[in-house]
Formats: C-alpha cells, sequence, structure tokens
C-alpha cells in the first residue's frame, strides 16, 4: 500500500468520522449515513490494499 494510499484512506474515514457526528449532533440522518459509508468504502479500499500486497510479497 502506497503511502499515498495509506494517507488518502485515513483522510476519508476521519471525513466520514466527522460527517457521522455531524449527522447525530444535527439529527440529520442522511448525513449520519452518508459519514458511516465513507467510512466503510475507506475499510474496503484498504483491505484492497492489503490484499495486493500480499501478492507482492
Amino acid at each position: 500500500m502506497g503511502l499515498d494510499d495509506k494517507f488518502d484512506n485515513a483522510a476519508q474515514d476521519a471525513s466520514g468520522k466527522l460527517k457521522e457526528a455531524a449527522g447525530k449532533a444535527s439529527g440529520d440522518r442522511e448525513m449520519q449515513a452518508e459519514g458511516k459509508g465513507d467510512q466503510m468504502a475507506s475499510d474496503l479500499k484498504q483491505a484492497g490494499e492489503k490484499v495486493k500486497d500480499a501478492f507482492k510479497h
């Protein structure tokens, strides 16, 4: 996993957590769900990168 990919995934995860918290605070369920979705997408990308790294070694 490249450093840029790690940074992008961490940024997407952090952004998702902020959206989710803002959605909870404001009662905006759509924003809350979008934040959770961003976090799940980040987790999937990280898993995919780990699989690719495993096959490289």
